[in-house]
């Protein structure tokens, strides 16, 4: 039910060698307008990620404003890829949820993860304006899937007295349920729709639990 990365991440990814110099670095950035690049090994796989705060690191060190830090001074002062990248790389694979990437990139400060099989090859990137389309999805589309996904598949229950209505990604479910603990649980699922902002909660229910 939850959507993944593989459904919205980009799959032409624009990446360097370990041996990419620094200037074309730089140019892959200015000219496809992205922020970070995936650096390969010679096998292929992601050996890091090279962003423009490496490279804008590299011209402050030039510039004389040497980092204090021994690490980064290394860093700085390489002229390649592989020096200059950081790693290893943060991944996900494609059947990761765009949650979990959403709350990877927020908890490491980054605007974007290589999207990697299970061997580490590089398959596509998924970035933060990539997370934010489910939450751009529309009211009917968000309707149809919780009729569907939710309401008719998922729970093994009565809902065919239950109503679906979505305003601007808030759901309210009204009509009725035999029991209270049900209809929990269908608010509950509803909630793990992506897109979905708030659910309401307008079931009447026949009978509680004793």
């Amino acid at each position: 039910m939850a959507v993944t990365v593989e459904e919205v991440m980009t799959w032409q990814v624009i990446s360097v060698r370990e041996d990419t110099c620094f200037k074309e670095v730089a140019a892959k950035l200015f000219e496809h307008g992205v922020t970070t690049v995936p650096v390969l090994d010679a096998g292929g796989g992601v050996a890091g990620v090279v962003s423009e705060a490496d490279l804008l690191r590299t011209e402050e060190f030039r510039g004389g404003l040497a980092p204090t830090d021994s690490h980064v001074t290394w860093r700085a002062a390489g002229t390649s890829a592989g020096d200059l990248m950081s790693a290893p790389a943060i991944t996900v694979t494609p059947e990761t949820s765009v949650t979990v990437a959403a709350r990877v990139m927020n908890a490491c400060g980054i605007k974007s993860l290589p999207v990697v099989t299970a061997d580490g090859r590089l398959l596509g990137i998924v970035s933060r304006h990539d997370v934010l389309k489910v939450f751009v999805r529309s009211d009917e589309d968000l309707e149809r899937q919780i009729r569907v996904e939710v309401l008719n598949r998922a729970l093994w229950m009565d809902t065919t007295r239950v109503h679906v209505a979505v305003v601007d990604g808030v759901v309210t479910l009204s009509g009725r349920m035999c029991l209270r603990r049900d209809a929990v649980i269908a608010v509950w699922m509803t909630r793990q729709v992506n897109g979905v902002v708030d659910v309401i909660d307008e079931i009447d229910c026949d009978r509680d639990p004793d």
